[in-house]
């Protein structure tokens, strides 16, 4: 039989010596790897997108975006807006949290106008007629310290008169 390296320790090396209660500490720590990694393919820590849908007489609006996001995520949110009677200028008004600690990329199709309603984005799309639909996407980024949940509601306006809103929060995981 071979000299045994200097390096190694047949006890320890072979035998396992010493070493008895290390085997359960690194299934745990790769049990744990794996519940992080299945959480993440169940969708826990964000990215699908969800519809959030609201309509009145007239009108409705639907919202397809992720409701929990992860910090650095290119994300995109689509708003759908269908006439069932003319909308003579449609504005959408989305609370603060879809900028906060967010970076709006692009939109389009680009808005008539840009403006800011008590601190609010506003975005005004103009004319839709009756039994029409019109798409606008904005496509953000997660800043990296994000982290938190925060309101990211829409409202559908004609012109000044509130039309709908729709009701969501956003959950940023590290």
């Amino acid at each position: 039989m071979a000299d045994v390296p200097a390096e190694l320790s047949v006890e320890r090396h072979r035998d396992h010596v010493g070493r008895q209660r290390r085997p359960l500490s690194r299934r745990i720590l790769l049990g744990l790897l794996a519940l992080v990694l299945l959480l993440g393919l169940l969708n826990v820590f964000g990215q699908r997108p969800a519809t959030s849908r609201e309509s009145v007489p007239g009108a409705s609006l639907k919202v397809y975006a992720p409701t929990r996001l992860r910090s650095g995520l290119f994300y995109e949110a689509r708003f759908t807006i269908e006439a069932t009677r003319e909308i003579e200028n449609a504005v959408l008004v989305l609370d603060s949290g879809w900028l906060e600690g967010m970076t709006l990329n692009t939109l389009a199709p680009g808005p008539l106008e840009e403006s800011s309603r008590d601190g609010k984005p506003a975005f005004r799309l103009g004319h839709v007629p009756a039994g029409d639909k019109h798409l606008f996407f904005l496509q953000f980024q997660v800043n990296p310290t994000n982290i938190g949940r925060r309101s990211q509601d829409v409202t559908l306006l004609d012109g000044e008169t509130p039309l709908l809103t729709i009701d969501r929060t956003v959950t940023v995981w590290p």
